[in-house]
Order: C-alpha cells, then structure tokens, then sequence
C-alpha cells in the first residue's frame, strides 16, 4: 500500500517561541499542522475518547506533524490557537453555533463566527519569557516567588489531581493551580515549600496572581462581539467537540 502525503500548513504562535527551550522546535514560534482527513473523523467520532475526556488532546496530536512536539509540549494559549488553526484547515472559518446572551440566560441566538477574525494575545514586551520562568512579589505577603506557564503535561496532572480530590468531597481548583504554576517560594524550590504556600497564600496576593499570569499569558482571543435581542453583547467563542463538525448547510 502506498503512503499518501497529506498537504499541510505552518502557523504561527502566539507565544512566538518564546517560552520554549532555545533546542525546542517551538522556539521558533511556528507549529506544522496537517490537514485533517476521515482518520481525524473518526478520532471525533470515538466514544471511549469523548468519555474520557481526551478526544481534543487525540485530535491534536494526529494533526501535529512537527518532529518531536504534540499537544502536551504547547502552553495552553498556543493550544488553543492551534485548535482554532486546526478547525480553520479542517472545515473553514465560518464557525456557526448557538450562543446565550450573557445579560439574559433566556435569550439564545445561532450566529456564525468568522474564526479568522480571532486576534493573537502576543507576549508583552514588558515581560522576559525566557525559559519560561518569571518573576513575582507579592503586594501583601512580599513573598518573591517564580512561576511558569503551564503546558498541557501539567493541564492533566492538574485534572487528575481534581478528579482524586472530588472523589473525597471537596474541591481544590485553585491551590491545585498555583502548586503546579509555583516554582520557588522565597528562594526555595522544595516541593513541600510549594505545596504548603499554595495551601496558604493570601487569597489577595491569590487573585493578584492569578490576575498576572492571565495578563502575560499570549493567547488567541475567542471573545467577539455580536447583536442579541437588540443589544451588543461580548460572548465567548464555545470550543467544543461540536467545534469540528459543522452544521449541514452552514
């Protein structure tokens, strides 16, 4: 049997490499992407992938062609943009969904976004996104502390970690986060240093935190603005398994 070769697409990122090892083949800002064929189809159509929560994952990492790199190796802003590449390569741009008005749970409307018009959140200049380590104090505790963007090997150590946590009652998103974001506490890397802040941070240093990391952090954008019930509202783009499988007609 012949080996076909499917055409493919380089696009950009919006970390711009940045963040990456200088050895990584990220670190040039750019990701190879194939286009998607009936095998993707059926990677979507997978229950046992859909059940388990993984299918996105399975998806990107058939799609990927970069030597050495899958969707575990991008932080989840350039995830999220290759996702949003992938779909654009797959079935076009226009994405046609139904959306709720976020004034008015009540009011729904189906409108088709355009996902080419989705603009890149690019790393700030202010900030140095080397190695992916930076650098905060906290305004109440004046704790020094280092950070990292997290990829997607830490996004399921994170998800398993919740799931081990619901299974005992309670919920623990937030320090759960901050343990895996965390690298060093005052000069100290230790695990249990870590661990023991992320239990007990201040929850205004917490938000301030968190409220930088989301600043700096480069991204696709997937809020738009669109008319519902005679008013302009700004809604998020819903990215779901649906994502990739248009509506007939649409």
């Amino acid at each position: 049997m012949s080996e076909h070769k499917f055409p493919t697409e380089v696009i950009d990122l919006p970390s711009g490499g940045k963040v990456y090892p200088k050895d990584s083949p990220l670190a040039e800002g750019k990701i190879e992407l194939k286009y998607m064929t009936t095998r993707e189809e059926d990677i979507l159509m997978s229950e046992n992938l859909i059940k388990k929560g993984v299918v996105i994952d399975k998806l990107l990492d058939s799609l990927i062609v970069t030597e050495g790199v899958n969707q575990a190796s991008l932080i989840l802003g350039d995830k999220n943009a290759v996702l949003v590449a992938s779909r654009i390569l797959a079935y076009g741009p226009n994405y046609t969904v139904e959306v709720t008005n976020p004034n008015d749970p009540e009011q729904k409307v189906e409108h088709t976004f355009d996902l080419t018009k989705c603009p890149f959140k690019e790393t700030s200049k202010d900030v140095d996104y080397t190695d992916n380590s930076f650098d905060y104090t906290t305004e109440i505790g004046k704790n020094k502390i280092k950070f990292k963007l997290l990829t997607g090997v830490e996004e399921t150590l994170i998800e398993k970690d919740l799931k081990q946590s619901a299974k005992f009652g309670y919920s623990s998103d937030i320090t759960t986060r901050l343990r895996y974001t965390i690298t060093e506490v005052d000069g100290d890397n230790k695990p249990e240093t870590i661990n023991s802040f992320s239990q007990n941070m201040l929850a205004r240093d917490s938000v301030a935190l968190r409220s930088y990391i989301t600043e700096i952090s480069p991204d696709i954008d997937l809020t738009s603005e669109i008319e519902i019930g005679g008013e302009t509202v700004s809604v998020s783009i819903p990215l779901t398994v649906t994502f990739f499988w248009p509506q007939a007609g649409k």
